[in-house]
């Protein structure tokens, strides 16, 4: 049987691809976090208030 170790890698290509990795990771959280306050800011302050929101009817 042969030894099958995959691909090697050297130690600044494992360097590298951390940091690609936590550049990911950080423009993920930001877009994250962008979407959710342009989503707040759209709603408005009034979105939050229950007792302003239309009354749905169920049919029974």
């Amino acid at each position: 049987m042969t030894d099958k170790k995959g691909v090697v890698l050297t130690e600044a290509q494992k360097k590298s691809r951390k940091r690609r990795s936590l550049a990911i990771a950080l423009v993920l959280a930001f877009l994250c976090v962008l979407f959710y306050v342009v989503t707040i800011v759209k709603l408005g302050p009034g979105a939050m208030k229950r007792s302003e929101l239309p009354q749905i009817e169920t049919i029974a």
